[in-house]
């Protein structure tokens, strides 16, 4: 069991590591021009897309064991580490999980 929690943890660094990186770009390059709510949208997937990476290489370079219980700590830790990151920045998890239920702005005017 202590793979899986190292590898929780490694994983949930390195993701976070990743969404800091993209976050910036969006943040600083995309939202400027093609508004927050799109910006979000493109990089959704991507993140997604590195998140399952990220876990296969987790998974194969540290040996997790081909259990559910295992793989399952190693989602629960990554999860907590993710939180515990919202925290020091600042943010519930209340707050990080309400982001996502409203837009930031309108994507589309509507004619009058």
């Amino acid at each position: 069991m202590a793979t899986a929690i190292r590898a929780g943890v490694i994983y949930a660094l390195i993701v976070f590591l990743i969404g800091f990186i993209f976050g910036t770009v969006r943040v600083l390059l995309l939202a400027p021009h093609i508004g927050e709510t799109l910006a979000v949208s493109l990089e959704a997937p991507v993140m997604l897309i590195a998140s399952w990476f990220v876990s296969r290489w987790c998974l194969d370079w540290l040996d997790v064991p081909r259990t559910v219980e295992a793989r399952s700590l190693m989602g629960a830790v990554a999860f907590a580490v993710l939180m515990l990151a919202a925290l020091v920045f600042g943010r519930s998890g209340a707050e990080f999980a309400g982001s996502y239920a409203s837009c930031p702005e309108r994507s589309v005017s509507l004619p009058k």
